[in-house]
């Protein structure tokens, strides 16, 4: 029997990211990629979909990455979802507050390729 399609939701304001990530990662037929291009709508997306996992950015319009995460696990609906920071943003205080807010991972675009960054995913899925 197939593996269920996984779905998910990136949270990324810069759409030609989030498109190449969407596109990388649905090439495999795996994965149902929803998007969000702001935190509110990211926070909404979440609540409503209950995504299999995250991926998030930090730097975003009407409120940030760490705040988005707070509110997901502060909600018994969606504390449960992982959540992986995306983000340029690599400094050890933001991975630190990343992990202080419970994300289960933070990567550094600047450092993965798309196809890194989808091998880190399925290994949630595992």
């Amino acid at each position: 029997m197939p593996d269920k399609t996984k779905t998910i939701l990136i949270i990324e304001d810069e759409e030609t990211i989030s498109s190449m990530y969407k596109a990388k990662l649905e090439e495999s037929g795996k994965f149902k990629v929803l998007t969000a291009y702001d935190g509110v709508s990211g926070l909404e997306a979440a609540r409503k979909e209950k995504p299999d996992i995250v991926m998030l950015d930090v730097i975003l319009p009407q409120i940030d990455g760490f705040s988005v995460l707070a509110e997901l696990k502060k909600k018994d609906s969606t504390k449960k979802i992982p959540v992986i920071m995306l983000t340029n943003l690599g400094t050890d205080e933001d991975k630190e507050k990343g992990k202080k807010l419970g994300a289960a991972d933070y990567l550094v675009k600047a450092n993965l390729t798309p196809s890194q960054v989808e091998e880190k995913i399925k290994q949630y899925f595992k």
